[in-house]
C-alpha cells in the first residue's frame, strides 16, 4: 500500500528556514504528483505547494515566494523548503499523492518568534 512518511520539522526561531522530506513507497514515484499542506491548530488542512510528475511547481499566495517544493525521482522523495519562517508557520505538515486520500502522519513545525 501506499506509504508517505514526512520528516524535518522541529522547533525553529522566525526568521530561520527548513526543509521538510516526504519519502514515499508503495507507487510509482515518477508519474504521480505531489502536494504539499499545512495545518495549524484548530484550522483546516491548507494546501501550499503542488509538484507534477514533469517537476512543474504550483504554490499558494500564501507561502510562494517563501517555499519550494521539489522532488527526487531516484530517492522518491518529495521537498518542501521553506524560507524566512514566521510564528504563523507553525503547524504540522503533511504531504499527499495528488488525486488521492493517501496522507503521511505529518511532521510538526514550531516557529518561535
Amino acid at each position: 500500500q501506499v506509504q508517505l512518511v514526512e520528516s524535518g520539522g522541529g522547533l525553529v526561531q522566525a526568521g530561520e528556514r527548513l526543509r521538510l522530506s516526504c519519502a514515499v513507497s508503495g507507487i510509482t514515484f515518477a508519474l504521480r504528483s505531489f502536494a504539499w499542506y499545512r495545518q495549524r491548530t484548530g484550522d483546516q488542512r491548507e494546501w501550499l505547494a503542488t509538484i507534477s510528475s514533469g517537476r512543474l511547481p504550483n504554490y499558494a499566495a500564501s507561502v510562494a515566494g517563501r517555499v519550494t517544493i521539489s522532488r527526487d525521482n531516484d530517492k522518491k522523495e518529495v521537498y518542501l523548503q521553506m524560507d524566512t519562517l514566521k510564528p504563523d508557520d507553525t503547524g504540522v505538515y503533511y504531504c499527499r499523492v495528488v488525486g488521492t486520500q493517501d496522507w503521511g502522519q505529518g511532521t510538526q513545525v514550531i516557529v518561535s518568534s
